[in-house]
């Protein structure tokens, strides 16, 4: 079963939908996203209905916008529960504090940030939403002198999206203090099986431009970094899923690996796979892994065999998000012929209306391993030059 809910549902995933005539629930939003009547639709009722019946059903969303419908529609399963845990950052570090007794974090209203005593905190420093998305509002403070600053880009932050996602997606009252990981970071689309094992679908490397980047810009996946951290991450994910008693469950999980090889968790994504079905969709474009199907039909990857002819490639999503500096007010429009003109070999272009998203984009794209100019100019690109002012 899938629940469809706004901002965004790919072509793929609708053709999916429609190839396996799986059951797509009929709310209001799913309509407005999807006009196919001949899809497999089925009243909210008989959603809930199944899920009275059978709380063990399987069901996979698109978008967190989804959690309301969820948490009042299917009160009798465990998923209501299950998305709060890790939904609220504070709330999933307490579920795993046994398994990382010496690891830092705090929860902190919103109201208190700016005057905070921060003598007796760690720096750097990660400060973000308890509850929140996209990297929103998402700071790495390296310095108690940079507290003030850090406070002022949250509240621009703010003001930009404010109203942009509903509370259970976005919440701004609640934020948290960890500690910074030195290390690499990394996503997994996964999911918990009937047995409460865990499937990885995907594993991605979320490249940084620097330090202080926290931005989505580029997600980049290979069967080399698949088969170097793929019993390592299972083992990680078994650990989750068994303090949270996970069963026919997916999920995008973010996690750091530091020099040592220590995996850390950053946060996980209940019932999906990435945002704006990123990296649920390039699973396919990359390994011929449909991530949606793999789940609702209990399939696992075979990577040995997947890897055969993959070796030396490496396969990226990037987020065309707007950090040109310029308004989107002041922008006429996004010169997307260009932007493919610096790509050998672009697998899929998606054009977004970036005064509804405030990302231009999303662009999936095939490099070989070695040849990378391409994406590093793209990381630390401000996207000016393919921007026309009005």
């Amino acid at each position: 079963m899938i629940i469809i809910d706004k901002p965004y549902v790919s072509d793929f995933l609708i053709q999916t939908i429609k190839k396996n005539n799986f059951k797509v629930i009929a709310t209001i939003e799913a309509k407005s996203l999807i006009s196919d009547e001949s899809l497999n639709w089925i009243s909210e009722e008989e959603a809930k209905n199944t899920f009275e019946k059978s709380p063990d059903s399987l069901l996979y969303t698109n978008s967190e916008n989804s959690i309301s419908w969820i948490e009042n529609n299917l009160t009798t399963s465990k998923l209501p529960a299950q998305i709060q845990i890790f939904k609220n950052k504070i709330k999933f570090r307490e579920l795993l504090k046994d398994l990382f007794p010496t690891y830092f974090f705090k929860g902190v209203r919103y109201q208190d940030l700016r005057n905070l005593n921060i003598s007796d905190l760690k720096f750097p420093l990660i400060l973000k939403p308890a509850v929140g998305f996209f990297s929103i509002a998402v700071i790495k403070v390296d310095s108690s002198s940079d507290w003030t600053q850090a406070i002022d880009k949250i509240e621009t932050e703010i003001k930009k999206f404010s109203g942009l996602y509903p509370i259970e997606v976005m919440d701004m009252n609640d934020f948290i203090i960890e500690e910074y990981v030195e290390g690499e970071e990394y996503a997994i689309d996964c999911y918990f099986n009937k047995d409460g094992n865990p499937v990885v679908l995907n594993i991605l490397h979320h490249v940084f431009s620097s330090a202080n980047d926290v931005s989505d810009r580029i997600y980049s996946t290979s069967t080399e970094l698949i088969n170097k951290y793929l019993s390592k991450i299972q083992e990680f994910l078994k650990s989750i899923g068994e303090k949270a008693a996970l069963r026919n469950f997916p999920a995008h999980v973010e996690i750091r690996i530091d020099r040592e090889g220590n995996i850390f968790p950053v946060e996980v994504n209940s019932l999906r796979y990435g945002g704006l079905c990123t990296t649920g969709d390039i699973s396919w474009y990359a390994y011929e892994i449909n991530s949606y199907e793999y789940f609702l039909n209990a399939k696992a990857p075979d990577w040995k065999q997947i890897s055969k002819d993959r070796e030396d490639k490496k396969y990226s999503i990037i987020v065309l998000d707007n950090n040109s500096g310029i308004h989107e007010n002041e922008i006429e429009s996004f010169d997307y012929d260009l932007l493919l003109k610096d790509f050998k070999k672009p697998m899929s272009l998606r054009k977004l209306d970036f005064k509804k998203y405030l990302v231009f984009g999303i662009l999936f794209v095939e490099t070989t391993r070695g040849d990378e100019k391409e994406l590093n100019h793209i990381l630390a690109s401000n996207l000016r030059k393919y921007i026309k002012i009005r």
